[in-house]
């Protein structure tokens, strides 16, 4: 422990860039993740369609998708031999990036529906007097429900940056190049390297604990903003 504590202390790079690697991949893939999800939880939060119900089983169980199965489902694709295989993204930080998107969007989708539908159904008769339209509806629903939806990519990005078995697949775990904490953390670990790996760990329920105050402090801010 106090090896690992010295060398957060002592700026280590390698442990830096791991570090700032690790959040550029999290914080890209949920702020898409957040693009695509959110509209689409919006959508399906004011709409009223057949079939309605097996979409929103379909979005809850998509909630649960196997890390290693969207990761494997990634690598067919970006392998040489798969359709997007000239893109050459394989191994890279952006191959990680769609992997952590595809995996936390369905997370995005399915909590905004919730936060959205219970928000519609509080304004619903307003947003009929004034004759809205879907998609004015949609904005106004995403506007007075931001903090609540701060909360959701919060907590998107925290299953983002928890994430191993995806990356891994997908990046390969290169040095210099596509190692995050939680690769690192799994490699140091089995080589022995307690120190180093103890670091990240620090460091990766540091940044837990900073989401969870996060969503706390956004969550009495909406509360507070409900009051006045």
């Amino acid at each position: 422990m106090a090896l690992a504590v010295q060398l957060m202390l002592s700026g280590d790079g390698d442990l830096g860039e791991i570090v700032a690697l690790s959040l550029r991949v999290s914080l890209t893939a949920t702020a898409l993740a957040c693009l695509v999800g959110l509209p689409i939880g919006a959508v399906v939060a004011i709409s009223r369609f057949r079939g309605r119900g097996a979409v929103l089983i379909l979005m809850n169980a998509l909630m649960g998708l196997p890390p290693v199965v969207v990761g494997l489902l990634v690598y067919l694709h970006l392998s040489r031999s798969g359709p997007l295989g000239f893109l050459g993204l394989l191994y890279t930080p952006t191959a990680m990036i769609i992997a952590q998107t595809i995996l936390i969007t369905p997370i995005i989708a399915a909590l905004s529906r919730q936060v959205l539908e219970d928000l519609h159904a509080e304004y619903s008769e307003q947003f009929r007097s004034f004759c809205l339209t879907r998609r004015q509806t949609v904005s106004a629903l995403l506007w007075d429900g931001r903090y609540s939806l701060l909360t959701v990519g919060l907590a998107g990005f925290g299953r983002a940056v928890a994430e191993v078995g995806a990356v891994i697949i997908v990046g390969g775990n290169i040095d210099h190049l596509t190692r995050v904490m939680t690769t690192a953390i799994a490699l140091e670990t089995s080589k022995g390297d307690l120190a180093l790996a103890l670091a990240l760990g620090i460091v990766l329920l540091v940044i837990a604990l900073g989401i969870n105050a996060a969503v706390q402090g956004i969550r009495m801010t909406a509360v507070q903003q409900a009051h006045v």
